[in-house]
Formats: C-alpha cells, sequence, structure tokens
C-alpha cells in the first residue's frame, strides 16, 4: 500500500430489538465518539489508547443491556479500502456548515446585539472543538474554519470593546506597589475582559483602596488618576502583551502560575490568538454578568468574584498543569 496504513477497532454488536431504548442510548454515544458505521452493528475508530477505552465501555454497556459485543483490532486489505475508511470520518460537510455560519455572523443584521453575537461566537467555538474532536484526518478544511473563527470572534470582541488601544512599543518599567496606594484608578467605560481583569488586578494585588473611574472618552481622564487600557494611558498595551500582561510585569506578578494561566485567556479573549483553556467559559459569564448590570460599578463587583473564584481554582492546579 502507497497510503500510510494504520490500525483500526471495529466494535460489532447486536442488541435485542425490544429494547429500542438502549439501542438510541449507544447509538448517540457511538455517534458522539465520531465512529464511522462500516454496516448495521459494526463500528469503526482509529485506534488509540482513547479509542479503546471509550469502545470498552461501550462493549461493557451493551452487555449490560442484555446484549453482545466484540471489539476487534482490524487493518485494510489495500489502500482502496483504507481510503474509503477514511472517508466515513470526512468532516468537510461539519465544517462547511460552521463556515457558512460564521459567514453570516460576520455580516450580522443592522443593530444586532453584541452581546447576541458573543454568545453565538461562544457556541460556534464549542461547535468546532466538537468537530475537531472527532476529525482524526485533519486537513486544510479545519485550518481554514479556525482561521475564519479566529478572525469572527476578534471581530465581535471589537464590537463588545470598541476603540480598544494600540499597541505601543516601549520597555515596561518595574514599579514599587507603595507608589500606588489609595489611588484613583480610570479606564473606559462599559469594562470588558482586560478592563475588567485589569481592575481586578490592581484591587487585590496593588491597590486594595483603589477607586475606578469610568471614562466616557479618554481625554476626560483626570490628570490625578492613573490611567489604564486606553491609548496614552500609563499602563496599556505594549508590544503583544495586553493590559492585564502589562500590569503583572510592571509590579512583579508574573512568577504567579495562576495569574499567568489567567493571563492567557485575557489575551486570548481581547484579542484573538491561540485559544486559552477556560477562556470559553470565562467569557460566557462576563457577558451575563455585562448584560443584566448596567452600572460599572455593579459589573466590577460581580467581576471581581469571577475572577477571585477563576484564580483560586487555578491556584489549586498541580504546577505542571499551570
Amino acid at each position: 500500500m502507497n497510503l500510510s496504513a494504520r490500525a483500526w477497532l471495529a466494535l460489532i454488536l447486536s442488541l435485542p430489538t425490544r429494547n429500542a431504548t438502549a439501542r438510541m442510548r449507544v447509538w448517540r454515544r457511538l455517534k458522539a465518539l465520531g465512529c464511522g458505521v462500516l454496516r448495521d452493528g459494526v463500528y469503526l475508530l482509529p485506534q488509540s489508547d482513547t479509542a479503546h477505552a471509550a469502545l470498552t465501555r461501550e462493549a461493557r454497556e451493551v452487555a449490560a443491556a442484555g446484549g453482545n459485543a466484540n471489539l476487534v483490532a482490524i487493518n485494510a486489505t489495500d489502500e482502496q479500502q483504507e481510503l474509503s475508511w477514511r472517508a466515513l470520518f470526512d468532516r468537510t460537510a461539519d465544517y462547511a456548515r460552521l463556515t457558512r455560519e460564521l459567514r453570516a455572523l460576520r455580516g450580522p443584521p443592522k443593530g444586532a446585539a453584541p452581546a447576541a453575537l458573543a454568545r453565538k461566537a461562544a457556541g460556534l467555538r464549542r461547535s468546532f472543538e466538537d468537530i475537531s474532536a472527532i476529525d482524526f484526518f485533519p486537513g486544510a478544511a479545519r485550518d481554514q474554519v479556525l482561521a475564519l473563527l479566529d478572525e469572527t470572534e476578534h471581530a465581535v470582541q471589537t464590537l463588545l470593546s470598541p476603540d480598544e488601544p494600540h499597541a505601543v512599543t516601549r520597555p515596561i518599567t518595574r514599579q514599587r506597589s507603595a507608589a500606588f496606594r489609595r489611588r484613583v484608578w480610570a479606564t473606559r467605560k462599559r469594562p470588558w475582559v482586560d478592563r475588567l481583569a485589569s481592575a481586578w488586578l490592581i484591587k487585590r494585588f496593588i491597590d486594595r483602596e483603589a477607586r475606578f473611574l469610568w471614562l466616557d472618552t479618554p481625554r476626560d481622564c483626570p490628570a490625578r488618576a492613573i490611567g489604564f487600557d486606553f491609548d496614552g494611558a500609563r499602563f496599556t498595551h505594549v508590544g503583544s502583551r495586553v493590559t492585564f500582561e502589562v500590569l503583572l510585569a510592571a509590579f512583579g506578578l508574573d512568577a504567579d502560575p495562576a495569574l499567568t494561566r489567567l493571563a492567557m485567556a485575557v489575551r486570548y479573549l481581547d484579542t484573538g490568538g491561540i485559544p486559552a483553556e477556560d477562556a470559553s467559559g470565562l467569557n460566557t459569564i462576563l457577558l451575563g454578568a455585562r448584560n443584566r448590570l448596567k452600572s460599572d460599578d455593579q459589573l466590577l463587583a460581580e467581576a471581581m468574584k469571577i475572577f477571585d473564584f477563576v484564580y483560586s481554582a487555578y491556584e489549586e492546579l498541580p504546577p505542571d498543569d499551570k
């Protein structure tokens, strides 16, 4: 065979026809695993430890429901058969559907609520991850959809948080927290992820008695206030770092593994790029708070609790997982 052959696992099962509930339950689980169907009762997956464990569980479930199940390792006999088996796992149609939905989101009706678009984008990200998890032979289609998804999420985040600051190129100077106590900190009103996370960081780690001003425009920033996350602010985007990361570096907080992990989610939600674990969930919770709370002070109060919980969870992770 010219095509690189691989080992496969086949689950051969039969269930009593009277047990329709068990048949449907097993079928749904096998579909969720991404199994190809060779014929009725014969389900195929590329061999892996994960696939073996999952199909073994299904075999036990079938037996418990009064059926018969055998898990066997098989190989294609020739290149044509190998190709036909791989074709069972072609996810092109799923990616095409996702592409249509993403393009529709890029051109929403005039006046569409940014928060609703963000919820839709989060749902499409989950759909992509579900498809990608069972795309055992990824190719150009996956890469194209991922690029479009990243672009769409960034466009939606721009709607949620307009007038994002432009990154500057300058060194990040180390600061002493003692010089920033009992200060007034100012940023743009209707704060979103980077500003909310930065305000939380300031209050928890830099200036515990900080007070915050929400500006209509950066021009409204009082001379006595410390500006953050807007063009011309004392603390804002530097290079590829968002404001949260700049504050971490400036105040020597970037050695904290829990904070650096949180920074990855904040950067991804603010500027896109490499997806970060937990970012989607954090985005959804913050969206819910933003939708329900019209006061920026109330929104920050809720965001403080949210970031407290996330930080606490990250602190409990083993070092290798941070």
